[in-house]
């Protein structure tokens, strides 16, 4: 049993972390929009409204309360790796992950409101930091030791660096065009 409800969990993070991916890059073009005369801005907003309403409603939420209906089970099914303190750790991520969703969620609510507070850099920024999380998530639940997780934090903080910087070269290059 423990297996399938593996398999599911795996399934639904994959489908969960895809919504929030691309929610956030609809976001990105969503404000872009905002920069474009009218009736293009018009009609590029309520196009991109539907589509991160479909998104979201359809398969990031979804997606989010399987994932973590299948993660409870799994612990009710071996309570033992609540013992494992990377387990907590991982939880802890998750629990980021959580609170990561529900601030896009707020954001598309005000973006259908046609408030826009966060520009599309500040976007793609924010995009990189659910990347971050994922793998923080993959390296801790592969690895679980302590050794390990110190050299995963070190490699978690150079990647987001390099991530980072790379939003900005793209920026700079995209400006300069």
């Amino acid at each position: 049993m423990y297996q399938y409800v593996l398999a599911i969990h795996i399934i639904f993070v994959v489908c969960w972390m895809a919504g929030l991916f691309y929610g956030v890059r609809l976001f990105i073009y969503h404000t872009e929009a905002q920069e474009k005369p009218q009736p293009d801005r018009k009609i590029l907003s309520d196009q991109f409204e539907i589509m991160e309403r479909k998104l979201w409603y359809i398969i990031a939420v979804p997606s989010m309360v399987l994932t973590i209906a299948a993660g409870i089970t799994m612990l009710i099914l071996k309570p033992v790796w609540l013992q494992f303190g990377f387990m907590h750790i991982k939880l802890t991520f998750v629990a980021g992950l959580i609170a990561y969703h529900f601030v896009c969620q707020h954001k598309m609510n005000q973006m259908a409101k046609g408030i826009f507070k966060w520009t599309s850099t500040q976007l793609r920024i924010w995009n990189e930091l659910a990347t971050i999380i994922l793998f923080a998530i993959v390296f801790l639940i592969v690895l679980k030791s302590a050794l390990n997780w110190i050299f995963g934090v070190i490699g978690i903080i150079v990647f987001s660096l390099i991530i980072m910087s790379a939003v900005k070269i793209y920026k700079y290059y995209r400006e300069k065009k």
